[in-house]
């Protein structure tokens, strides 16, 4: 099996909100921001083929379904599809795409299920060949949204999927589109339900799999946030998110599960380390996977 660090259409986001209460003073000299306080964040996804006979996309990012208008609100860098191109480089169409998996319905990790924005046009969904993976928690949330997170949903996204006949709803550690290759951890911190895929590893040692790359989605965005006390503006329960990431990590680094990362704008891959005063980083980082072997 081989694996694939594939760029989407990139963001500007707001600093502040994507470090929650970090100070300014600190979460700079992570991230410079440009004149208006936003931070470049990339939208990541992992191809993985073959998977279980399959070939997996984890997560779509932002894509380019929004008007203009919006585009420019929410800091889309890009106007065309990104993540088009990135699959053609890699060798792949989106039309050879087995299975999509979705840690959550947010725009910023769905939104490249669907076509680029055009005048008059109804939106559609892509991959035509794939089962789309999605949580019942995230799947209830994104059907019934608080007004806190209502505008990060595409509202017309869920009665598309359901209209494909081709959506799997996933509330346990494995699926039926992909078996034991894949195995799910679920968060509620940033948004109920997100599901983290993880490809298991080769190895075996004393019953325990080792070895696997994780699809940390929005409960690490990138090598800032691996840092436990970190939190976005964005999640819902900051307090429940950060027991969530220290139980994550802890199992991680006893497990060496490389951490994939898909808003960190130089970081695709990482291996967890933990430094004498308990303190969680990063080691090993990798900017890009091209055919990357797993193990």
């Amino acid at each position: 099996m081989k694996l694939w660090s594939v760029r989407g259409n990139s963001q500007k986001l707001d600093g502040g909100a994507m470090f929650g209460n970090a100070p300014r003073a600190m979460w700079a000299q992570w991230s410079p921001p440009d004149e208006q306080n936003r931070i470049p964040l990339a939208c990541r996804a992992l191809l993985a083929s073959p998977l279980n006979g399959r070939t997996v996309l984890f997560e779509t990012g932002i894509g380019a379904f929004f008007e203009p208008k919006l585009r420019e609100r929410y800091g889309v860098v890009e106007d065309r599809h990104v993540l088009l191109d990135s699959l053609r480089e890699a060798g792949f169409g989106h039309e050879d795409i087995d299975v999509v998996v979705l840690s959550h319905l947010h725009f910023d990790h769905a939104g490249g299920l669907l076509a680029e924005w055009r005048e008059g046009a109804a939106p559609s969904l892509l991959f035509p060949n794939a089962t789309y993976l999605v949580s019942a928690g995230c799947w209830e949330r994104a059907r019934h949204p608080h007004a806190r997170d209502r505008a990060s949903f595409v509202p017309e996204l869920p009665g598309l999927l359901e209209r494909s006949g081709r959506l799997e709803i996933v509330d346990d550690a494995h699926s039926q589109a992909l078996g034991k290759a894949v195995r799910f951890h679920y968060s509620d911190g940033h948004t109920p339900g997100l599901m983290l895929s993880e490809i298991v590893g080769p190895e075996h040692v004393d019953g325990e799999v080792h070895g696997g790359v994780v699809f940390c989605a929005d409960l690490i965005p990138g090598r800032p946030w691996v840092h436990v006390p970190i939190t976005m503006g964005y999640d819902r329960n900051a307090e429940l998110l950060i027991d969530e990431k220290r139980e994550f990590l802890e199992d991680k680094l006893a497990r060496n599960v490389h951490l994939f990362f898909t808003h960190d704008p130089e970081c695709a891959l990482a291996q967890v380390t933990r430094d004498a005063k308990g303190r969680f980083g990063t080691a090993h980082e990798v900017a890009e996977l091209h055919a990357r072997a797993l193990g």
